[in-house]
């Protein structure tokens, strides 16, 4: 950004967190604003919300986030749905509902997560998108409120959100449930950042364990694994939770409900180290949910596409499967391609996947990873048939049958699917759940259905399976038009106020770049230090995704002991090749009004 520009009007199909006002531009001037485009499905942006939660505190009086959510699924477009998830992941501040992508558009957004920041004076001074960006928004904002003061065009005081009114339930926005040896179930409340015991029929509190207060010691937690009596009786605690928001996992002793730190330093991770690690060194990046697989346990590092291993007793984690590029390709492990991981369970010798970003779900036996359902990252839909044609919305859970199938929480179309190996067909078995995460098969046999967007755990009744012909959906985010040939890809990164790029251990920038279909790319795929990289575009393939992984080292500048920061976005940038279109592709990564 090299020029002043106005800041476009923030129109949407509604606000919530506002009271039922709906805020314009002018409402906000005099203070700092901070868009924040989002969709609640996606990880990375649940990331962003919570590396901003410390801005909000610091800046409030002078500084006002508005989360703008521009769905990518179906299910993401219904209002209500999107009031559950701003509740769900506890989003203190305006949202509007951009659900035809206006403002995606108006304001050029290329990517989820993306920050787009407005002075008090109206004007756009910065655009970003990914992860990291944390520390170099404070020292902006710090600059702006400096130059605003002086001006006088700052105004402090309360800004525009006003917060829902409180609801009781049992549960909230449960995440995961598992069978404990009592035959009662362990459920993790996950908007209430606790784990709860309830008893056989699902209904009546047992006891609570943790605050019920965010990080006391719980953050949002999700995934649940009883470890097996050798392994629990020997470090201590029988029950692993993915503390997810934590970036930690967390032992928990069902006999004297001690909760026990077992993995991961609370940083959430920023670049990849090679081999083995300790535990409690070990940056992890958003655990979602766990299995005991190939004697280990197995968590799904939904943070960053992976799989890693957790070895409860030495104390170690390492990756499993993924490389962190966030697409759907299969192969040998650890080199292969996830899309947000989210569900585990183990039948026989395959550990089943919910892949939920690309409305998977995969399974590894011997070493490899298989795509059983799913198409790729922007094919999403609910139709049953033949696994090849079938289509999910963003599955969140799996459980494996004793006869070698799985059950399958399809979340977005509120349904529990069915997938049959021996037929390769896909059946619904249930619809109109809201927003089921999980499925627990308890061992005689009762099926249990953890409905998310209901509060609760519902038993499914034993059914004829359906069949289900709808129609079949692609994310409607505008495609970038581009050439054939020949294509610049630019990604524009400046370093955030009093920092600079850091080469002390070694280049200081990386850009990786492939493709879906890998033929759309005829030359430019791969890793370089550079964030420029010459493309030649296949003119016979008339369109698909290129995958862009970037990031960018940096270190404060003019201090004793430098801070070092880390800025890293992975794109999937749909493109249409056609003979008029520009030979550049710019993606901001950071970029400044510089004028």
């Amino acid at each position: 950004m090299t020029a002043r520009v106005r800041a476009p009007e923030l129109r949407g199909r509604g606000w919530l967190n506002t009271g039922g006002k709906d805020l314009t531009l002018a409402d906000l001037r005099g203070k700092i604003v901070i868009l924040d485009f989002w969709t609640y499905g996606c990880i990375n942006c649940l990331h962003v919300l919570d590396e901003l939660r410390p801005l909000e505190e610091k800046y409030g009086d002078a500084l006002v986030l508005i989360g703008v959510h521009s769905p990518k699924f179906e299910h993401e477009r219904d209002h209500q749905a999107l009031a559950a998830a701003v509740e769900r992941y506890g989003v203190h501040h305006p949202v509007i509902d951009d659900a035809d992508m206006h403002l995606w558009q108006q304001y050029a957004a290329k990517a989820w997560p993306t920050l787009a920041v407005i002075d008090p004076t109206g004007y756009l001074v910065a655009s970003m998108a990914g992860e990291g960006h944390a520390e170099g928004l404070s020292r902006l904002v710090d600059e702006l409120i400096a130059k605003h003061a002086a001006d006088g065009t700052l105004h402090r005081g309360d800004g525009p959100y006003v917060p829902p009114p409180a609801a009781e339930t049992l549960l909230r926005f449960p995440g995961k449930a598992i069978e404990l040896p009592s035959g009662n179930l362990l459920v993790s409340d996950t908007a209430r950042h606790s784990i709860v015991e309830l008893t056989a029929d699902g209904e009546t509190l047992v006891r609570r364990f943790g605050s019920g207060e965010r990080g006391a010691p719980f953050s949002e937690p999700q995934g649940l694994l009883l470890l097996p009596p050798a392994v629990a009786s020997r470090v201590g605690y029988d029950v692993l939770v993915a503390d997810t928001v934590n970036h930690q996992l967390r032992g928990l002793s069902l006999t004297g409900g001690e909760i026990t730190l077992v993995a991961g330093s609370g940083r959430p991770w920023r670049s990849a180290v090679d081999g083995t690690q300790a535990a409690l060194n070990a940056d992890l990046s958003s655990p979602w949910d766990l299995a005991w697989y190939d004697d280990r346990v197995i968590v799904a590092m939904a943070g960053i596409h992976e799989l890693w291993w957790f070895d409860p007793a030495g104390s170690t984690v390492g990756v499993y499967a993924g490389t962190t590029v966030e697409a759907l390709r299969d192969g040998p492990i650890p080199d292969v391609w996830m899309a947000q991981p989210s569900g585990l369970s183990v039948g026989g010798d395959r550990l089943w996947i919910a892949d939920s970003e690309t409305s998977a779900v995969r399974y590894i036996e011997a070493g490899f990873l298989h795509t059983a359902v799913g198409q790729g990252l922007f094919d999403f839909g609910h139709v049953d048939g033949p696994a090849a044609q079938a289509l999910l919305q963003h599955a969140l859970g799996v459980a494996a049958l004793p006869d070698g199938s799985v059950l399958i929480a399809d979340t977005y179309n509120g349904a529990v699917r069915h997938y049959d190996p021996a037929t390769d067909v896909v059946s619904t078995v249930d619809i109109g759940l809201a927003e089921p995460s999980d499925i627990l098969v308890t061992r005689a046999g009762a099926v249990f259905v953890v409905e998310s967007g209901a509060h609760r755990l519902t038993r499914l009744a034993p059914g004829v399976l359906k069949t289900v012909t709808g129609e079949r959906q692609k994310t409607e985010r505008p495609a970038s038009p581009v050439a054939p040939g020949p294509l610049t890809l630019e990604v524009i990164f400046t370093p955030a106020p009093g920092q600079k790029l850091d080469t002390q251990f070694g280049p200081s920038t990386r850009l990786e770049v492939s493709a879906s279909p890998p033929e759309l790319l005829l030359e430019g795929a791969g890793s370089t230090t550079q964030l420029s990289r010459a493309l030649v575009i296949n003119p016979d393939v008339p369109k698909g995704v290129l995958q862009v992984v970037a990031q960018a080292a940096t270190c404060d500048v003019d201090v004793e002991f430098p801070a070092c920061h880390l800025t890293r976005q992975d794109w999937g940038v749909p493109v249409v090749v056609t003979p008029d279109g520009p030979a550049r592709l710019p993606l901001i990564l950071r970029g400044m009004d510089e004028s």
